[in-house]
């Protein structure tokens, strides 16, 4: 195994992983679920006390989205739409309707972020900047500034998701253009190549200057690396941290069906939630997290039979959730809407996953893990539910829609997206 400069776990947890796992009466590893109350309008199932309604609809592959203090929303698409990648919504007559659309910029992309006067939004390959009016309009919107240029695509894992910091820096998620860094990707009996050379370019964050124009590799440095593929992170302001939430690999089963039955492949490896800093390396592809076992196992592709340990200096996760759900939004709530238990906790937003056969798809839905003192401090929960319209799905090609994007309004409501059908969903607090 490549020996890598590893850093351990900075955060000390009073219990090392919450696996979140809780007897809800059907035995599916998920929390329970009793407390969500069905809501007519959008047929999600939410807490008591809130409220959920659609802003939005058919806007498409909606990815990631921002809500500007004046309350527009602005959404990247996945696919053109009428010839442009990028969504603004207003709501100009106050009636919780956007009844105002504007599209613009001729990429596709996941990415988008605001800080300060400027919107910067990704393409699979780069990352451009629009700079915003007092009204949160963009003022450019046919000459935008390129930031990062050159990023690898190789069509896998080739989305490019974005944050910033508060002290001028831009991480960009550079997702593994592979599964487990086989010589022959996904095929069964192909070894792991060591040391793996993805790593030099993808499988990481990279960290770069938020206001220099046209960087590249040779600007900005690689800030985190052993993430297979990151499509959520946030910024952590109570921990000034980075959080990012990485897709486990696939194909256990099918690729070493000798250690993994099928069941255990549907399972495993667990999606992990990592707070990373400049220097670390959380581990893929030569080990993976397995939430049963609660420990860092090595990978099959280099030795692993399931059980034996690994990465001993690899980061450890702060939360660990069950396997193949896709966590696609990561936000920690900084609003005044919400309960206390809310406050700088992390919303989490699971797309679901196909490699989940012959099991029961798992996701589509908002979780929620409460935080204290930039830590985790209890179990993970769902907090949003049924996206998908089916308790039985079989396939993610039967969800109706499918969460991705988390965005906090000015107000401190909650928006998520959905990026079949491309509907926006705003969540409030109503209780007291």
């Amino acid at each position: 195994m490549k020996k890598t400069m590893f850093r351990a776990c900075a955060l000390v947890l009073a219990v090392s992983v919450f696996s979140g796992f809780r007897d809800n009466g059907k035995n599916d590893g998920l929390p329970g679920k009793e407390k969500l109350v069905m809501q007519k309008e959008t047929g999600l199932k939410i807490p008591a006390g809130f409220d959920a309604t659609i802003v939005a609809e058919n806007l498409g592959t909606a990815r990631h989205l921002v809500v500007t203090p004046k309350g527009k929303v602005y959404v990247k698409l996945a696919k053109l739409k009428d010839g442009k990648g990028i969504a603004m919504l207003e709501d100009t007559n106050g009636d919780g309707k956007v009844d105002q659309q504007k599209f613009f910029g001729d990429f596709v992309g996941t990415g988008i972020a605001i800080k300060g006067n400027y919107l910067y939004a990704s393409s699979n390959e780069e990352v451009f900047r629009y700079t915003l009016n007092a009204n949160g309009e963009v003022t450019n919107p046919d000459k935008p500034e390129k930031i990062v240029t050159g990023l690898i695509n190789r069509h896998q894992h080739e989305s490019k998701s974005i944050v910033l910091d508060n002290n001028g820096n831009l991480y960009v998620n550079i997702g593994a253009y592979s599964n487990a860094c086989q010589e022959k990707d996904r095929t069964k009996g192909s070894k792991g190549m060591t040391p793996c050379p993805i790593l030099d370019s993808a499988g990481g964050i990279w960290q770069f200057k938020a206001s220099v124009l046209n960087q590249t590799y040779g600007n900005g440095v690689r800030y985190a690396t052993g993430l297979r593929n990151v499509v959520g992170l946030d910024w952590n302001t109570a921990s000034n941290e980075l959080f990012v939430m990485q897709h486990g690999r696939d194909q256990l089963f099918q690729l070493y069906p000798d250690m993994y039955d099928a069941k255990k492949s549907a399972e495993l490896p667990a999606e992990t939630m990592y707070a990373v800093k400049k220097g670390d390396d959380c581990g893929w592809p030569y080990v993976y997290y397995d939430q049963f076992q609660k420990k860092k196992i090595l990978a099959p592709e280099y030795g692993g039979d399931g059980k034996k340990v690994g990465g001993e200096k690899a980061l450890d996760p702060v939360v660990a959730f069950p396997g193949h759900m896709a966590p696609n939004g990561l936000l920690f709530y900084t609003g005044t809407m919400f309960p206390a238990k809310y406050k700088n906790g992390a919303f989490i937003a699971f797309h679901g996953s196909w490699n989940r056969a012959p099991e029961k798809q798992k996701g589509y839905f908002v979780a929620f893990v409460p935080f204290k003192n930039g830590k985790p401090s209890g179990e993970w929960e769902i907090f949003a539910d049924s996206f998908a319209g089916t308790e039985d799905l079989q396939s993610p090609g039967q969800a109706q829609h499918r969460p991705c994007g988390l965005a906090q309004g000015p107000d401190g409501a909650l928006y998520v997206s959905d990026d079949v059908k491309g509907t926006i969903y705003k969540i409030t607090y109503k209780g007291k």
